[in-house]
């Protein structure tokens, strides 16, 4: 296959997720210091949307990326590959991007969880750093429905950690993340939170274009009472 091929295969994968976050979401939201230069990110994992938010978020930024994947996930998704998606079982091509100046996520609950506590952990995330050397980031990342028409994503960084106490940061993050969105207004984004992607204003209860038509044609008949209660 020809180089010119490659990039525009990675050029049309690039532009369809970016387009698929930017459509699909509300907005990417971020607190604390992200993270710049190689290091292992370990975030909470309870959305299928987790892996393209931190993609986009390394986009955003200008930060090289590599991400782990089941090999039953890049069997059914291989066109991951030309946006960093490497194997699980790659350990060398994971340090070695590590070396590079690479993110490299690494998802330590190792498959999507039900919304609430964090998982079981596996150990990959904190080998590898403690392997390579790089720092290694808790995150907690929920994708959530609250007062808008689509999902909103946060993301709270932690502090770097050890291997040994990766576990209780996450879970940590992940709890305070968890409080924070209890105890908000749904129709705000969260106090605290920088929005890193999505232009678009959050203005409680602003109306999509054709719900606007729809109130400008019929507000003279609701206003004369043609259309009454049923």
């Amino acid at each position: 296959m020809k180089i010119g091929s490659l990039a525009a295969y990675e050029w049309m994968v690039r532009t369809a997720i970016r387009r698929s976050v930017r459509t699909g979401l509300r907005g990417v939201w971020v607190r604390g210091a992200v993270p710049s230069g190689g290091a292992v990110i370990a975030p909470s994992h309870a959305s299928w949307w987790d892996g393209y938010v931190l993609r986009e978020l390394a986009w955003q930024i200008g930060q090289p990326f590599t991400v782990l994947m089941t090999g039953r996930q890049l069997a059914n998704f291989p066109f991951l590959r030309f946006i960093g998606a490497i194997g699980d079982q790659e350990l060398r091509p994971a340090l070695r991007s590590l070396g590079a100046g690479h993110w490299l996520l690494v998802f330590p609950e190792a498959q999507i969880e039900p919304l609430g506590p964090l998982g079981k952990l596996q150990p990959g995330a904190a080998w590898l750093a403690q392997k390579s050397g790089a720092p290694l980031y808790p995150a907690a990342l929920r994708v959530v429905m609250r007062g808008q028409t689509q999902p909103e994503a946060y993301l709270r960084f932690g502090a770097p950690v050890s291997s040994p106490e990766l576990e209780e940061a996450l879970r940590h993050e992940l709890k305070l993340l968890d409080a924070e969105l209890a105890s908000s207004d749904p129709e705000q984004p969260l106090a605290g939170y920088l929005r890193m992607v999505g232009s678009r204003s959050f203005r409680a209860d602003t109306p999509s274009l054709s719900a606007r038509m729809l109130a400008r044609l019929t507000r003279d008949w609701v206003k004369d009472g043609v259309v009454k209660e049923r």
